[in-house]
């Protein structure tokens, strides 16, 4: 077999363990801690403590409405347990690039020992992970932790990904490419955006991705390397201090304009402002696109797939207002969800 077919089929098979062990050992209902308000929230999409878990509360209302209501909790928390196999699986794969790259330096041959370290190394990286102490507890309770950490997982295996694929991309003749390896950072940035609505954890993931483009795009010295730190550190704190709440707070002082001082009706603030952002996002990628400018595109199209992801806040305004017995803060408005998402 070819090794792409045995990686692939090796990665499977430590999903599978992972899985068996995890569904084996779950909670059979609720746990300690935040674990019966997530459980709550996600079975009849309510509204929990801020900031709040959207896409984990969509997530888990798919899973336990295959079920009935008193196996409600287990469903969620198979949902955990199925994210962190997930996120071994991730890791897997990884392990195995990280592995290969070792094995190929000064060969660009595999042969069947080269092979099997590879695989051993994964595998064994991937089982230590899946069963350290901390990320089995998460794995088997209905809590954000298990689900943030397949984020991140899939987020870190996207850029190595992008990293092999851009040598693929620059060794081949032009009227030979297929694809574009950059459509893995635009895949990075909505995995990024949808995390937002579980858990802030993944964004920890920016600098270590930061430096990987770093190392494929740059020589090493000191100066450009605390450069790519210090940016890496400003775009965390963009995505976290402006792009998270900041957003939010302007489609409010649209709306408090519109309302309160041209007496239009409530929300409408709230749409021209959401036009306005989406028809300038798409002029943006139109004319990076016309004019060839594949960085700015890149940039235009990541922001715009962020904002994608993070749109399942929207969910958290829909809920709060059809009143259900959970609902914290009670974010029917725009100022109310600012002011949600501040606490």
């Amino acid at each position: 077999m070819s090794y792409k077919k045995i990686n692939n089929i090796t990665g499977w098979v430590v999903f599978l363990i992972a899985t068996i062990v995890y569904l084996l050992t779950a909670e059979e209902t609720t746990s300690l801690w935040d674990c019966g308000e997530y459980i709550t929230t996600a079975n009849k999409l309510e509204v929990g403590h801020p900031p709040g878990a959207p896409f984990f509360m969509m997530l888990g209302r798919l899973f336990s409405a295959f079920s009935s209501p008193e196996n409600a909790a287990y469903m969620v928390n198979a949902l955990s347990a199925l994210s962190s196999s997930a996120t071994v699986l991730f890791m897997f794969w990884s392990l195995t690039m990280f592995a290969k790259k070792l094995a190929k330096k000064g060969s660009n041959l595999l042969d069947k020992g080269h092979i099997v370290a590879i695989m051993g190394t994964g595998f064994v990286g991937a089982m230590a992970y899946a069963f350290t102490d901390s990320f089995w507890f998460s794995a088997v309770e209905g809590e954000v932790y298990a689900m943030s950490s397949f984020f991140t997982a899939i987020v870190f295996w996207a850029i190595l990904k992008w990293e092999v694929e851009v040598d693929v991309f620059n060794n081949v003749d032009t009227e030979k490419r297929r694809g574009n390896p950059n459509r893995w950072i635009i895949f990075i940035a909505y995995m990024i955006g949808l995390s937002i609505g579980v858990h802030l954890l993944n964004l920890l993931a920016i600098p270590a991705i930061a430096f990987v483009i770093y190392f494929k795009k740059y020589e090493f010295n000191v100066k450009t390397f605390l450069t790519a730190g210090v940016i890496s550190i400003v775009t965390l704190g963009v995505v976290q201090a402006v792009i998270i709440p900041k957003l939010p707070s302007i489609a409010d002082s649209f709306e408090r304009l519109f309302v309160n001082s041209l007496g239009m009706p409530f929300n409408t603030g709230a749409f021209f402002f959401i036009a306005l952002l989406a028809g300038g996002l798409a002029y943006g990628i139109y004319y990076t696109a016309k004019k060839q400018k594949a960085m700015w595109n890149t940039l235009i199209l990541s922001f715009s797939v962020l904002l994608i992801g993070y749109s399942s806040f929207t969910m958290i305004v829909v809920r709060s207002n059809a009143n259900p017995p959970l609902d914290e803060n009670n974010p029917e408005t725009l100022s109310a969800l600012v002011s949600y998402l501040k606490s």
